[in-house]
């Protein structure tokens, strides 16, 4: 097929379910192609010689040379060629927000849409479930050294994934009652669906991985007690699980739940009705989330609340049309600055309207509040989502280098931490960010513990650690 051809391929979309039906449940809104649109999809890709997609993406997968397989029909193929740099294929692919990243760079975006990357990603994954193929790689026999993996989001699981088939016995504590992390807990089960997560919790047992659930490292054990145990390294990735405040008066009534926490009550079953009306204030794809599962836990009215333009919103373009296709309305250039309440529950909110002033280098505009255009919104609950900091517990008992962030510090060649034995990687590390920039550090954080419970040389033939 000659480049013109491929260049009149329009994008192919993908099925949904009807809004009334999903609006109602927590099922995956899309679906996954067909392998007639799949097929159709992979022939729009260009197979550039300087495939910037590869470049856009994290883990640097192979996204040419996979989605030239998927066309041949070598399915199988091409799964594992993606297998070799991405851990977590069938979550990537329906996560990661694609547009900012490998999406982002593809060729064809520069005149028309971007080869659908993630959708020809998950339909590999998907494929293989369907046929019954086999999705796990072989062990290697169980080796004398343990690691202990603090956290068991996207980082924690990638580590043990690479640990464990490397023969190291690896233990994952987790705090929550759940496997998953920010993965079960911050993400609807439309967006991921549990069994998926259920499935690469399946694949690490499989191969020797121990789950502890209910367990804080730092609180109920400390590093320390973790190496008296026997663990000669220990990784640590809790995720970004505090929420941030907004610092206006009146936070603290009754009414006013946080973003990740609301998200995290939800997901592990608590039974939650907010109220009619629901203010969310953000506009990250944490707004979004916790905005849409309000409407699925029974509030009619859902708003959101941003300060600046709706071109400058960091969430997914299309996590911004699910919503809007919702019903859920989004009150731009407006911020909150006080909750007000009678007799300890929050009744209404005062905002104020904003305008964007001078922008930065990145071209994003700074919001500056306009004087006098105070205004007041009845509300049952407001859900603050405005960002998320680390929970650094883990370390606690150790002088671990932190950043002016909150992050822990680490080598940027091997992500060691100040204790030698110590690794981290994820949002522990670059605070809160994109699941596959914290594969692709946990893979980089696996080679070094490995080197490090070898005895070898941590840095040796390595580069700096890159995630743009």
């Amino acid at each position: 097929m000659e480049v013109k051809e491929r260049m009149s391929i329009p994008r192919q979309g993908a099925k949904e379910l009807p809004i009334a039906v999903r609006i109602r449940n927590f099922d995956e809104v899309t679906y996954g192609y067909a392998a007639e649109t799949a097929q159709l999809e992979a022939e729009r890709c260009l197979q550039c010689k300087k495939p910037k997609c590869r470049e856009g993406c994290p883990v640097h997968n192979d996204i040419p040379g996979f989605i030239k397989l998927l066309r041949e029909g070598k399915i199988e193929e091409a799964y594992w060629l993606d297998r070799q740099t991405n851990s977590l294929p069938a979550i990537c692919s329906r996560v990661c927000p694609h547009e900012f990243q490998c999406e982002g760079h593809c060729i064809r975006g520069k005149k028309g849409e971007p080869v659908a990357i993630g959708m020809l990603e998950r339909y590999l994954v998907d494929w293989m479930v369907a046929n019954n193929k086999n999705l796990l790689q072989p062990c290697a026999m169980p080796k004398d050294k343990k690691v202990a993996i603090v956290g068991s989001g996207p980082a924690g699981m990638s580590a043990a994934y690479y640990l464990a088939h490397e023969g190291y016995q690896c233990t994952i504590f987790e705090s929550l009652p759940v496997f998953g992390g920010m993965l079960a807990v911050g993400i609807p089960a439309y967006r991921l669906p549990r069994q998926v997560i259920a499935a690469e919790c399946e694949a690490l047992k499989s191969c020797g991985v121990s789950l502890v659930h209910g367990t804080t490292i730092g609180k109920d054990k400390t590093l320390r007690d973790l190496q008296a145990e026997g663990f000669a390294a220990v990784f640590i990735a809790p995720g970004a699980h505090l929420s941030r405040k907004l610092g206006v008066a009146g936070e603290d009534l009754e009414g006013v739940v946080h973003g990740v926490d609301y998200l995290r009550k939800v997901n592990i079953g608590e039974t939650l009705n907010l109220g009619k009306n629901v203010v969310v204030v953000g506009g990250g794809n944490v707004a979004i989330d916790c905005a849409r599962t309000a409407l699925r836990t029974g509030s009619d009215n859902v708003f959101i609340l941003y300060r600046r333009s709706k071109a400058e919103m960091p969430a997914s373009q299309a996590e911004i049309h699910h919503l809007e296709e919702e019903g859920v309305r989004i009150e731009m250039l407006a911020a909150p600055v006080a909750i007000h309440g009678e007799n300890g529950r929050l009744s209404k909110i005062e905002c104020i309207r904003m305008e964007l002033g001078a922008c930065d280098a990145s071209g994003r505009c700074r919001p500056v509040p306009k004087e006098g255009s105070n205004f007041m919104l009845a509300a049952d609950a407001i859900i603050p989502a405005i960002s998320q900091d680390v929970d650094i517990t883990a370390g606690s008992g150790l002088d671990l280098a932190l950043s002016r962030w909150g992050t822990y510090v680490v080598d940027e060649v091997t992500m060691q931490t100040s204790e030698e034995w110590i690794f981290a990687a994820g949002d522990a590390v670059l605070g809160p960010q994109t699941v596959a920039k914290a594969v692709y550090q946990a893979k980089e954080a696996a080679e070094s513990i490995k080197r490090y419970l070898e005895g070898k040389d941590l840095k040796e033939g390595r580069q700096a650690f890159s995630c743009d």
